[in-house]
């Protein structure tokens, strides 16, 4: 109870402040109660100061803009207190007296020329210069931003840095975008809390001196020079005593927006003494320049000459410091190499396998080197951007290595550690291929299509206009590699998915979907059964982006049959729209069907196990459905047309795992599968 009692008396306290400094406009405060609070004014303005100098960073006073904008409310409250004070009895306190007399001089001309050199610096100066930066920082962070984000994704490809740090760093980037954007807006309330001071004080002196000659104030006229001389030094008294705060925050203001990404690991005094006094170069010039300026002009010769030989003498210190720290660096470090030799090597991190890693030898490095306009790592990046918006699945994070294993040009996909392809890479080269209609050669070296296999040339950089003029495509080495990478990706997905990134999938869709969600998980299937269901969609290339469809699906159909291949079936069909516009175009479309007798026969041949159904079919008659498929398959990509089977719906499933044999990228649909906008005419059939 006393602790929920405390944590909601820290959660009012800002708001009972800001109630307390706006009650002062209202409440007329005791002189000792405002001599008080304006002693609270300059100690606030010295804790922001000396907070903003030994900030690491900027974003480490995230709260800097709501902190600048109370402390501006604060002081133009006082402002309105002390000269209601001021005016309504003659007298400002303790604190007022003392600035207007003793920092002023007891002169009000003096005081007045201090007070005006306090206000154009804070003003043109420190404010200025202040509301600039915190601008100009604020437009290039955002500019910025899209890069960074580019590089964190980067570096997490590579393996540079992981998961949680990948996040903190983009945290971090987000942070400093609405960092400076916030000081950006706020630093301009600094700039009108000066000009409201300069304002005030010309009001409070011409109101003071009427008031004291008319006699309102004081009870008896006064002479104007008597007035003016009290109420301007009170006046003046009183913007000094606001200036000087809002002067050390405007200063807190300009280190916090101009503070570079200093090392955490040193104080800023060190690291200020360090870049300014650090290099022995710079001290030798600039100390014989202080004896010759000693030693041939006017100028007080005993102190320049001594203050030049002294920081001569220091130039020389710090040179034999380094000489002998560097030396002690290399014992330490040939010490630290010594040590890591000794020590056991921990095999830990050996035990996992990346499940994308793409190895490459030395000669490709500049690909992915950025500092030599490589762009690889970037491709990378739009790879799993591209295929998460085609197939809605995550794709795990793409390793990138160097491997000395390998030809210098010769690059290799792995997945889970086992490779599944490769080419070769000639680095200063384009490969040009000939679409099929060009009659015209180009001289190059020849060679194949890492991904299709289709025969090409590499070609130099002097041809490549020539090729394109003449219908050639020409392709750069990363974009070889970017799409060999892409479509390795996009056949190998269904294994890549895990139960977490599924898991991950659908506590997005639980979002807007909870009920669906509830009622389908754990209730009547699990992660891991459509997991399944996924995986057979992405086999099949179809996207799983639809999700909330095939989740609802699942929750219809998962009541009939526990069946994950027979759910995939209804699922598909569910998705007949995105399957006919993925493989029909407007207009008629080529399609070959099944022999009636054939979809019979295969279906009396499916065998039906604890552990699910499998076609069990005689191999002669496997091998002349096989022989049929084929001779029908070659009409149609003789016609450059694309293959496509249909079949009725209880047998597509088992077809399509017969073929996969013999053409894994055969595209085969049942009939439920087809919009009804789709038109589609049998130009084949295959029997048995």
């Amino acid at each position: 109870m006393g602790s929920s009692r405390l944590d909601l008396i820290k959660k009012g306290v800002v708001g009972v402040l800001v109630v307390a400094i706006i009650s002062l406009i209202i409440i007329p405060p005791d002189p000792r109660v405002m001599d008080f609070l304006l002693m609270l004014n300059i100690f606030v303005g010295l804790v922001i100061l000396i907070a903003s100098i030994y900030a690491d960073e900027p974003t480490d006073m995230s709260l800097f803009p709501t902190i600048l904008l109370i402390s501006t409310l604060y002081r133009l409250v006082l402002n309105i207190s002390t000269t209601r004070l001021i005016l309504s009895t003659g007298d400002g306190g303790e604190v007022i007296r003392v600035f207007g007399e003793f920092v002023a001089g007891g002169n009000m001309v003096v005081g007045a020329v201090v007070f005006v050199i306090i206000i154009v610096v804070n003003v043109k100066v420190i404010t200025k210069g202040s509301t600039r930066v915190a601008e100009v920082t604020a437009r290039f962070t955002l500019d910025a931003m899209p890069g960074k984000q580019m590089a964190i994704d980067a570096d997490l490809n590579t393996g540079l840095i992981g998961d949680e740090e990948a996040k903190a760093r983009r945290q971090k980037i987000q942070d400093e975008a609405n960092f400076y954007g916030s000081m950006d807006g706020a630093s301009k309330f600094v700039a009108g809390d000066a000009v409201a001071g300069i304002i005030i004080t010309i009001i409070n002196i011409l109101g003071g001196i009427i008031l004291g000659t008319t006699g309102i104030a004081t009870g008896e006229p006064l002479p104007i020079g008597e007035a003016a001389q009290i109420y301007t030094l009170l006046t003046i008294g009183d913007g000094l005593v606001s200036q000087i705060p809002a002067i050390l925050i405007s200063v807190a203001t300009g280190i916090l927006v101009t503070k570079a990404n200093a090392d955490k690991t040193k104080n800023i005094s060190v690291q200020l003494g360090e870049q300014l006094f650090g290099k022995s170069l710079v001290m030798y010039i600039a100390g014989p320049a202080l004896v010759v300026l000693g030693a041939v002009t006017p100028l007080p010769t005993a102190m320049f000459i001594g203050t030049g030989v002294v920081v001569t003498i220091y130039a020389n210190f710090m040179d034999r410091r380094k000489r002998i720290t560097a030396i002690q660096s290399d014992i330490t470090k040939d010490d630290s190499e010594i040590e890591e030799i000794r020590r056991p090597e921990n095999v830990v991190s050996l035990l996992s396998v990346d499940p994308i890693l793409l190895i490459f030898g030395y000669g490709l490095i500049p690909l992915v080197d950025a500092s030599q306009g490589g762009d690889l790592l970037d491709r990378v990046v739009m790879i799993r951007r591209q295929v998460a918006l085609e197939l809605g699945a995550v794709v795990p994070i793409i390793r990138l290595r160097d491997d000395i294993k390998l030809s210098p040009n010769e690059y290799k996909i792995l997945i889970k550690g086992v490779e599944v392809a490769g080419g070769d890479i000639m680095f200063d080269h384009y490969m040009a291929m000939n679409p099929g209609y060009v009659e015209d050669e180009i001289d190059g070296i020849e060679t194949v299509e890492p991904y299709l296999g289709l025969p090409a040339l590499w070609i130099s950089e002097s041809q490549r206009e020539r090729a394109e003029t003449l219908g050639y495509t020409v392709v750069d080495p990363p974009a070889i590699i970017a799409t060999h990478l892409t479509e390795v990706v996009r056949s190998h997905l269904h294994e890549l998915l895990t139960r977490q990134d599924v898991q991950s999938l659908v506590d997005n869709v639980k979002e807007a979907n909870g009920v669906l969600i509830d009622e389908l998980i754990p209730k009547l299937m699990s992660i891991g059964d459509i997991q399944k269901v996924l995986a057979n969609l992405l086999k099949e290339g179809l996207s799983i982006r639809d999700l909330v469809t095939v989740l609802e699906t699942l929750a219809d159909y998962s009541h009939v049959t526990r069946d994950t291949d027979m759910l995939t079936e209804y699922v598909r069909q569910a998705l007949r729209r995105h399957i006919s516009k993925q493989y029909f175009e407007p207009g008629s479309n080529t399609v070959i069907t099944l022999d009636p007798e054939l979809e019979q026969q295969i279906m009396s041949s499916v065998q039906q196990t604890e552990q699910g159904s499998f076609l069990a079919l005689d191999p002669s008659v496997t091998q002349k459905i096989f022989s049929n498929l084929n001779a029908e398959v070659s009409k149609l990509t003789s016609m450059g047309l694309q293959p496509i089977i249909l079949t009725s719906p209880i047998v597509r499933i088992y077809f399509k795992r017969l073929v996969e044999q013999v053409a894994p990228d055969l595209v085969v649909l049942s009939y439920n599968e087809l919009d009804s906008s789709a038109e589609v005419q049998s130009v084949g059939m295959v029997g048995a």
